[in-house]
């Protein structure tokens, strides 16, 4: 399976422009031989809005307009696409990834962990589980920016037999460390495959650094891109390496299996409430 991340720069509030943008990096990125392609967080709407009143004319129903004009593409191109938007539902707005195929909807996932930072000071929180979807090529998870700093996570979705990871972000200055890092981490420890995609771009003085990454099962960087400039990446993925979570380092000498070789029932206190308070949002 091949597959492309866009890094690219987003319009504040200009949802026609991105989405037309979006179209023409998927025609693009199928022209070179990809089936799945995955865009930054928020790539429909961006990102800094001020309020959840500003936000919300710009989030949908999914499905919606912006979704079934991507199936509409993706049935034209015989391709799948992953997208960062806003979704209006039950009178609350979430962050949502949308896993799209030339069927329709497979996949959407409301971000869980929330930082204080543009529109997700206003958003609700996700209430709905991690899940892997069963795409015609491979076992897929998503994820969203903050969620990579949880290796919960991951690893939920590695147990559910995720071949891949996907996570579209926006990450600003001062996230170098998890994009130059965590990423390798997530791949590994999960032995699975992790496809990164970040902005660029200034928005309402944030500065969006890029460094989006394709890393392999064994948390090597497979593709990754520039801090600065639009960019596709291209990485191949075979699920079946992701599928064996053995590794025969030395025959009957050293031998790694991170799922066989997990203690959950030492793993207690992950699942106790910590007592902190977030920060405000209202």
């Amino acid at each position: 399976m091949k597959i492309a991340g866009v890094q690219m720069n987003v319009s504040l509030m200009a949802k026609e422009e991105n989405l037309n943008r979006i179209i023409e990096k998927m025609n693009e990125a199928a022209s070179n031989g990809a089936t799945l392609s995955v865009f930054p967080e928020c790539a429909l709407t961006g990102y800094c809005f001020a309020s959840l009143a500003e936000a919300m004319p710009y989030a949908e129903t999914i499905p919606g307009p912006s979704t079934e004009k991507l199936q509409e593409v993706c049935g034209e191109l015989n391709h799948s696409v992953v997208v960062g938007m806003l979704e209006v539902a039950e009178q609350s707005v979430y962050n949502v990834a949308v896993l799209i195929t030339p069927d329709g909807v497979l996949g959407c996932y409301r971000k869980i962990h929330l930082p204080f930072l543009g529109v997700d000071r206003f958003v609700a929180p996700g209430d709905r589980e991690f899940a892997v979807y069963s795409h015609p090529a491979a076992n897929i998870g998503l994820n969203i920016c903050y969620d990579s700093a949880f290796p919960e996570s991951s690893r939920v979705m590695t147990l559910q037999g995720a071949d891949l990871i996907v996570l579209p972000t926006n990450w600003p200055s001062g996230a170098e460390c998890v994009a130059e890092h965590a990423i390798n981490m997530r791949a590994m420890e999960n032995g699975i495959y992790y496809c990164a995609i970040n902005r660029v771009g200034l928005e309402r003085g944030f500065q969006f650094i890029g460094k989006s990454s394709i890393c392999a099962p064994s948390g090597e960087t497979l593709t990754c891109a520039s801090g600065t400039e639009e960019e596709i990446l291209y990485a191949t993925i075979a699920p079946a390496i992701a599928r064996n979570k053995r590794v025969d380092r030395v025959p009957e000498k050293h031998v790694i299996d991170r799922l066989a070789d997990r203690r959950p029932e030492m793993y207690g206190k992950i699942i106790e409430p910590h007592g902190l308070q977030p920060p405000n949002r209202s």
